[in-house]
Parts: structure tokens; C-alpha cells; sequence
């Protein structure tokens, strides 16, 4: 019976491995078979997720485009630097950097004074995250975004705790913080100035233990010239700087990067197409752990392209000299009478082509502090500031009559005082002048033939002196307008910089008023736009586009320009809708004010040195009222002020240059006493050929001969 037990025992244990054994081979099958479907329908998408790679376009920036002046000499240049780049590799952890930090600040030094509290607390943070995101807790942030939470938790770390930090960890923070600006696989400049050669050598000896971090050149914008014309030249961000935040997607659009410098004002903005060049433009192929397995350069970088502008530095800076120095002639002279003097504007161009060939504005400081300059220069003016010019514009007012057949030369009218509405006598500045026509009434700067014409075009044709009232048809002062603004005055000159005012059109509703416009009154214009204006008369009715830039040139490997890109030829923006012969009218006008013995700028320009030039010029005076603000802000307002005006051209008969002169806010007294803007205009004339004569013989490095300046001793009969 035992035996028979033991028996059934044993028959029992076969049965139980043959099941462990069974459930082992499903197990087993099951996996094979999970491996089997994983291998035949997954396997391909599996072995993808292995090898997979990525493409990734980045750029490397080039250098930017020089600017030279018209006869070759460089204005703007590159000076190579030294530099310190870092390119990150994708995926770059925060704790890498940081890491990389420290290795860096030891082989260079870094400024740290611009390191805000928050770069302070940053650091902070990767230096003890734990102890700071314990700080805050969970349930305060759970309705947060990272962002918001991330800040949180650096308003938590205090003032204490990273007021203690050494100028060492500050130059690993400072290194630190340029690290972070890097983009992934593009370069990012660490530092680029102040660069000695220990550092340089340093750095590069040990590019195997500063990964991503590389030694190479850089550039930065030079200026022979130092100041002269720097607001027209423009600035450019810096690389710390990088695109400006206000047009960022427009620039990131045009591929961009945003550590890159861009012009910002001036030529530099103007023609940042040109001037940026083609940046490089590498791929980089990494793998599933974002590691770099291959480069390739899909577009060679170039260098930005060359400007040629259309100054003439060495007359710039002549220029810029005889402003400077007729301006403080009449502020020593007369301090008292020009207590209100303070600027003085000149613009010199081609009235042939538009070129300009220099402008200056000049503002005198009465009371230098140490260290400060004599002289501001605010040549911005020619452009921004507008002024009433008085009576410069009337060979507009005398071609507006004659087009719209209101005066003939054969018009004469007897220059007396008017009266209107028992008002005060409205008369020219010089008595006696007698009876005058268009060409007269330019020479001697008649007032009285001026509020004829704006009468006459007006409808009103009594020839009154003495009028209870004046009504004028409606449209009057449309007619000056439109015929004003074919020559630029009113409107935009077009001239290729980034901002120019277009001067203020007063809102004149009474006919004396229309009176006063016809002889420069109200209506304010800028230099440039006088300019324009006299250009259009002096080269027989084409209103041409002002120029800064003769053309573009292609990168040279050596020095001086290259190859032409794109020549700039003169733009006519419109012609004079009017007579050639009355033009010319107008022509002899101006040449009779400079070169008869009436003609209000006559005690300058008809003797010598500046008679020999041939100079035809108009003069004008205007009223003009300032507004001053005292310390504490108390406003004061000055009426009794004039603007000295200049507009001319050389030779007369066949012009090379133009200018246009303004000296605003003289005293009352200068009407009759003090020719400013005379002497600016006769000293340019002179300076310009003297320079012309000496290019021809051999000795412009000489420069012009200096003419003793009569500081305003000559007056002249002013209207």
C-alpha cells in the first residue's frame, strides 16, 4: 500500500515540468514573435531612428562695405581685430556652458561692469538649483508656464546672496552671459576688442579644451576724417548690440542673424543692402545625439560692396573751416547783436548732377566747459532744420509771374512803400530804389515789385499804393505753390538718406500775408531744398535728385575701389514748366546782385579775390522768432531775430557749384551791419576753385590759398 503512494507521487511531478515547460515555450514564442513583427513591419522605421541625421543651415557674417569720397580717398574703413568665437553645438546644456565659462575666463579678460542683478542671479541658480526651485512651492506654480515659474524662483534669491562674488566669478558670469547669446551652429563673438596677443595665443593653444570655441578676425568701423561729416556717414550696432528689437523679424526675414550689426542712421542705414555683403552660408549634418558629422559650404561669402560718394573731403573740410570761422566772427564781433547766433549751415553741390559736395553745420558753444570743443558739428541741419529764407526765393516769385503771364520784362512798377488798411507801410528794405522790372527788382532786392506780382496774380491789377483793403481771387497762394514746389521748395529734394524734413507751409488766410510769401516770409525750408532750388535756376530748369553716392563698387582684394556694381547716373526729377527765356531772365538777375554795383551782395562779390570767380548769388533777410527755456523750464520768446540767407552758383555763366546758406537768428541790427552768410558763400566759391586750380598743378595737398577774411567789415545793401 506504500509502495503503491509513492508510485502515484512520482507520476504527478512529470506533469508539472511539462507544464512549467510549456508555459516557458509560449513565453518564449510569444517574444520571438513580438521580435519577429518588430523586425518585419517596425524594422526599417527602427533602423531610421538610429541613423537619423539632420540638416542645419547656419551663416558667417562678412565684412561690411568701405566708403570712400569722390577722388578715391577712404572716409569710412575696416580695422581688423583680434576675436574670440563661440559656436554652439545643438543641444547644448546649461551646465556645459557654464563649465566652458570657466575654462574660457582663464586665458582672457572679460569686462563685467555692465552685469546686471539678474546675470548675477543666473548664475546663482545653476550654482544651487536645487536649493532655489525648493523654495518654491509646487501647488504656487502649478497653473504657471516654465517661464513665469523660472522667474519666481530668481525673485527668490536675495541681495545678500550674490553681493559677495569676486572679479573672477564676475569674469566667468561676463563670459557666461555672451555664451547664452549663441545660437546653435552659429558663430557668436565673445570678444572682439582689447584683445592682446597673450590672449589670442592663449586661446588658441587650447582650443581642444574649449569646445566650440574657436580664434579668428573680426572688424571694426574706422574713421580717418575723425568727425568730419559722421552724421551723414550713420552708425552701425554693435555685435553686443545686434539687430535692432524694433525691426527684428524685418531683418531676421532677410536672413539675418541677430547678433549681426546693422547701419542705424545716415549711409550706413541707407544702403545696408550693399554695404552688409553675402554672408556664408555653411550646413551642418548631425546625428541622433546632435553631434556634427559633416559640413559642407553651400554659399561662398563676399564681402560687402564699396560706396563712392559724391563729397570732396578736402573742400568738406575747408568748408567746415570757413563756417566756423565766419561764425564766431560774428558772435566776437557783435556779441550783443547776435546773442541769439548760435548755428550756420552750408551746402555745396554740382547743380549739373546733384553731387553733393559738402555740407557743414556749425554750432558754437559760448561757454565751453573743460574738455569741451569750441565747435559742434551739426551738419544734420542741411536736411532737418528748416527756416524762412526771405528773399532768396523770389527768382521763384519773379518765374511764377512771368509763367503765368501777370509780369512781362517790359513790367515796370515804381518801388515806393504800400499801405494797406491804414496799416503799416510795406516797403523793401533799401529806400530809393526806384523804378525797377524783373531783372531789377532781383539785383537790388525790391520787396515792393514782389507785392505787385502776388497782386497781379491775384486779380487784383489798380496799382495802388495805398489800398483800404485787398482781396485777392481764391487759388492765389496755390499758384505760388504749385510753382514753388517744381523747384523743391516745399517738397522733398529726393536725396538718397534716410530723413529729410520737407520744411512747414503756414496756414496763410489774409492777402497781406500773401504778399509777405511772395518775398521768403512764412514758409520755412531747409538747405538742402534752397539748394535744390537754386541748382534748378542755375542749370536752366531741371530740378535733379541730390546725391551722397556716385556708385557702388565691388570688394577689392587690395587697396582702393573696385570693379563698378551700379553707377548712379542724375535723376530729373522734373522740369520747369516755364520760358528758358525767362530763366535766364532770373539768371542775369542773380549775376547783376554779386556783380553790378547795386546789387545787394555786390560789396563782397564784385571785388576781389571773389570777383575773378564770377559768383551769381541772391541774398535774403527774413524775420524770425526763437523760443528759449530757462533751467527751471521758464519759456521766453524772441521776435525781433533775422535769418541771413545765401543761394548762388559759379561761374555764371556755365556753373560747376551751387550753395545755399543759412544763419539764422541774428539781432535786428544785422540787417544793415553784418554779412555772415555773404562771406561763408564768397569764402566757398574761392575755396573751390583755388582747390580746382591746384589738382591742376600738382599741389592739392597744399590745399586753396587763404584769403584774408574781411569779417563782415564790407556790408552790404541788404534788402
Amino acid at each position: 500500500m506504500g509502495k503503491n503512494k509513492r508510485h502515484k507521487d512520482n507520476t504527478h511531478l512529470p506533469f508539472r515540468l511539462n507544464v512549467v515547460f510549456f508555459i516557458v515555450f509560449v513565453l518564449f514564442a510569444g517574444i520571438i514573435l513580438q521580435l519577429g513583427v518588430i523586425q518585419i513591419l517596425n524594422g526599417e522605421e527602427a533602423q531610421d531612428e538610429i541613423d537619423r541625421t539632420e540638416n542645419t543651415t547656419t551663416t558667417i557674417s562678412v565684412p561690411r562695405g568701405e566708403m570712400y569720397d569722390r577722388n578715391g580717398q577712404v572716409i569710412v574703413d575696416n580695422e581688423p581685430l583680434y576675436s574670440i568665437t563661440y559656436t554652439p553645438p545643438k543641444g547644448v546644456q546649461a551646465g556645459d556652458k557654464l563649465e566652458l565659462a570657466q575654462a574660457l575666463s582663464s586665458y582672457i579678460d572679460m569686462d563685467y561692469e555692465n552685469l546686471t542683478d539678474r546675470d548675477l542671479k543666473e548664475y546663482f541658480y545653476l550654482q544651487n538649483e536645487q536649493e532655489v526651485r525648493d523654495r518654491v512651492e509646487d501647488q504656487v506654480t502649478e497653473d504657471m508656464d516654465n517661464g513665469d515659474v523660472y522667474q519666481l524662483q530668481l525673485d527668490s534669491i536675495t541681495e545678500e546672496e550674490i553681493s559677495g562674488y569676486d572679479n573672477q566669478t564676475k569674469e566667468v558670469i561676463a563670459v557666461k552671459k555672451e555664451l547664452d547669446q549663441a545660437y546653435s551652429l552659429a558663430p557668436h563673438v565673445i570678444k572682439n576688442s582689447d584683445i592682446t596677443e597673450a590672449e589670442y595665443s592663449a586661446v588658441a593653444e587650447n582650443l581642444a579644451k574649449l569646445p566650440g570655441v574657436n580664434v579668428t578676425s573680426d572688424w571694426e568701423r574706422t574713421y580717418p576724417y575723425e568727425s568730419t561729416f559722421r552724421s551723414y556717414l550713420g552708425s552701425i550696432t554693435s555685435s553686443e548690440q545686434g539687430l535692432p528689437k524694433d525691426d527684428l523679424d524685418y531683418y531676421m526675414s532677410l536672413d539675418y542673424s541677430r547678433n549681426d550689426r546693422v547701419g542705424t542712421s545716415g549711409l550706413e542705414q541707407e544702403y545696408e543692402d550693399v554695404l552688409r555683403g553675402t554672408k556664408e552660408k555653411v550646413q551642418y549634418e548631425t546625428d541622433s545625439n546632435n553631434t556634427v558629422i559633416n559640413s559642407k559650404v553651400i554659399r561662398e561669402g563676399q564681402a560687402g560692396k564699396d560706396l563712392q560718394l559724391t563729397l570732396d573731403m578736402e573742400l568738406q573740410e575747408e568748408v567746415n573751416k570757413i563756417v566756423q570761422e565766419e561764425l564766431q566772427s560774428a558772435i566776437v564781433n557783435a556779441p550783443s547783436l547776435n546773442r541769439h547766433l548760435e548755428n550756420a549751415i552750408a551746402v555745396v553741390s554740382n547743380p549739373q548732377t546733384g553731387e553733393i559736395l559738402a555740407i557743414s553745420g556749425q554750432t558754437y558753444n559760448r561757454s565751453p566747459e573743460e574738455g569741451e570743443d569750441r565747435f559742434t558739428d551739426t551738419s544734420h541741419q542741411a536736411l532737418y532744420n528748416a527756416y524762412m529764407p526771405g528773399s532768396t526765393v523770389k527768382g521763384a516769385t519773379v518765374l511764377t509771374g512771368l509763367h503765368e503771364g501777370v509780369v512781362t520784362p517790359n513790367t515796370w512798377i515804381n518801388d515806393k512803400p504800400v499801405t494797406i488798411g491804414g496799416g503799416p507801410p510795406k516797403g523793401s528794405y533799401t529806400s530809393g530804389i526806384g523804378s525797377v522790372n524783373d531783372i531789377a527788382a532781383l539785383q537790388q532786392s525790391s520787396n515792393v515789385y514782389m507785392y505787385f506780382l502776388a497782386m497781379y496774380l491775384g486779380g487784383e491789377t489798380s496799382n495802388r499804393y495805398d489800398m483800404n483793403s485787398l482781396q485777392l481771387e481764391d487759388g492765389t497762394l496755390d499758384k505760388f505753390i504749385y510753382n514753388f514746389d517744381q523747384f523743391g521748395l516745399g517738397v522733398p529734394t529726393g536725396i538718397d538718406f534716410p530723413y529729410e524734413a520737407s520744411g512747414v507751409k503756414g496756414n496763410l488766410t489774409q492777402p497781406g500775408q500773401i504778399l509777405d510769401f511772395s518775398i521768403g516770409q512764412f514758409n520755412t525750408y531747409t538747405a538742402m531744398q534752397l539748394n535744390q532750388y537754386v541748382s534748378t535756376i542755375a542749370n536752366g530748369g531741371d530740378r535733379i535728385r541730390p546725391s551722397l553716392v556716385n556708385s557702388v563698387h565691388e570688394p577689392s582684394s587690395s587697396d582702393g575701389l573696385g570693379p563698378v556694381y551700379k553707377d548712379y547716373t542724375p535723376e530729373v526729377l522734373n522740369q520747369l514748366d516755364m520760358d528758358s527765356s525767362y530763366i535766364e531772365r532770373v539768371q542775369e538777375g542773380f549775376r547783376q546782385v554779386a556783380q553790378t554795383s547795386e546789387g545787394t551782395a555786390s560789396s563782397i562779390f564784385s571785388k576781389q579775390p571773389y570777383a575773378q570767380y564770377d559768383m551769381a548769388v541772391k541774398t535774403g533777410t527774413a524775420q524770425a522768432s526763437k523760443t528759449v527755456f530757462s533751467e527751471d523750464g521758464e519759456r521766453t520768446t524772441y521776435d525781433e531775430l533775422l535769418n541771413k540767407t545765401l543761394v548762388g552758383y559759379a561761374p555764371s555763366d556755365n556753373p560747376e557749384i551751387a550753395f545755399s546758406i543759412i544763419s539764422p537768428y541774428l539781432g535786428e541790427g544785422a540787417t544793415s551791419t553784418f554779412s555772415i552768410s555773404n562771406n561763408i558763400g564768397a569764402r566757398i566759391g574761392e575755396a573751390y576753385f583755388e582747390l580746382k586750380k591746384a589738382r591742376e598743378n600738382g599741389t592739392a595737398e597744399e590745399g586753396p590759398d587763404e584769403q584774408e577774411n574781411n569779417n563782415g567789415e564790407d556790408a552790404e545793401t541788404e534788402e
